[in-house]
């Protein structure tokens, strides 16, 4: 039968032992292709609507083609977090797929062009082939964590465009103060300059300056109620991560926001691959070595680096780490990814102790006269 034959397949329920349902998430439609993962035949394709009806009619039609099943969704979480959030509490399997490895499903497949249906069995496809994709879960406070540090990041951001301008502005007018670098996110030096506007002549240049560092002002008051709140959620996940020098509350916030759950990854090694830590072989014959690793969450490689550099600048033992792998042979920067990929694996067992702990925490729940433990 041929692949455009394919859609009309309508297998029983038992007549196939696993299939993969392949998932193309958009804003409107979710595009559905059941894979048979054994072969990798193409049984069936379905485009729903992305509401709950269309929701519950796909689960229905994945459920008709196969007992044994799982999704793979492309992790694009704005358009797939609601099937996700779906499909979970019914006790199904769902793996995520990373898009970047879309690119190389499609240029090995024997169909040409792009379309939905296409893109979906390539999600599948990717799916099988690569076994150790990390498993989609339900939303813990990770979530709301990550919501609050993109948000400080975005004000953070946007302040810093607008002290950007502001600056120009100062120049032009020739206000005489000089401005260090980096001062203008304090209260004091704020204050200082609002002075030395409001004593230049009204101009249309000093109106806008003046309402430029009145927006900074209120952006600084924003984002440090957000790191004030950040902080409380960061020590009441895994107070432990503080713990480890030059690892700031920003910083564990981004670290647990990122990594969302420790537990889904395999291992150490796995983590260190999606941070992007872990070196890369470029062996050939003889020769043994590797590379930098240029791929994984550059979020989280980026607070990772932080970590390590500030751990360099005042750490002992990460000094002393250093200084053994130059004495090696090693330069400063081959060094210093030793060290990250080191902290990489400090982190993400800390991470886990802590995920650990939380999950087995014993609490008092009072149904009357008598108090029992429950596990949460």
């Amino acid at each position: 039968m041929s692949a455009g034959d394919s859609r009309h397949m309508h297998p029983a329920e038992g007549d196939l032992e696993m299939i993969v349902v392949g998932i193309d998430p958009h804003m409107k439609t979710h595009t559905a292709v059941a894979i048979d993962a054994a072969t990798g035949v193409s049984l069936a394709e379905m485009t729903v609507t992305c509401d709950r009806a269309g929701h519950d009619e796909l689960l229905s039609w994945a459920r008709a083609l196969s007992a044994e099943r799982y999704f793979a969704i492309e992790d694009c979480r704005h358009v797939s977090g609601r099937i996700e959030r779906h499909l979970l509490p019914r006790g199904e399997r769902v793996v995520r797929v990373p898009p970047k490895m879309m690119a190389g499903a499609r240029a090995s497949a024997r169909t040409y062009g792009k379309s939905d249906p296409i893109d979906a069995a390539c999600i599948a496809r990717a799916a099988l082939r690569e076994p150790g994709l990390p498993h989609a879960t339900l939303a813990g406070p990770e979530a709301d964590l990550r919501l609050l540090t993109d948000h400080r990041d975005d004000l953070v951001a946007e302040r810093a465009r607008i002290i950007k301008r502001l600056r120009w502005h100062c120049h032009d007018l020739e206000v005489g103060l000089e401005l260090p670098a980096r001062v203008l996110d304090r209260y004091v030096w704020l204050d200082r300059l609002e002075q030395v506007l409001g004593a230049l002549a009204p101009s249309m240049r000093q109106r806008v300056a003046l309402e430029q560092l009145k927006r900074c002002r209120e952006l600084t008051a924003a984002v440090r109620g957000l790191e004030r709140e950040i902080r409380t959620l960061a020590a009441a996940l895994a107070p432990e991560l503080m713990d480890i020098p030059g690892c700031s509350a920003i910083s564990a916030a981004h670290l647990l926001g990122q990594t969302a759950g420790a537990s889904r990854f395999s291992g150490e090694a796995a983590f260190a691959m999606h941070v992007g830590t872990a070196p890369l072989p470029v062996s050939s014959g003889k020769s043994e070595r590797h590379r930098l690793n240029r791929t994984g969450n550059r979020c989280l490689n980026s607070t990772i680096h932080i970590i390590a550099v500030t751990q360099l600048r005042m750490h002992p033992p990460a000094i002393a780490f250093i200084e053994r792998k130059r004495a090696e042979g090693m330069s400063t920067r081959e060094a210093l990814r030793c060290l990250k990929r080191h902290l990489s694996r400090v982190v993400f067992k800390t991470m886990l102790r802590a995920e650990r702990a939380r999950t087995a925490e014993v609490i008092d729940v009072d149904f009357g006269p008598a108090a029992i433990d429950a596990a949460v």
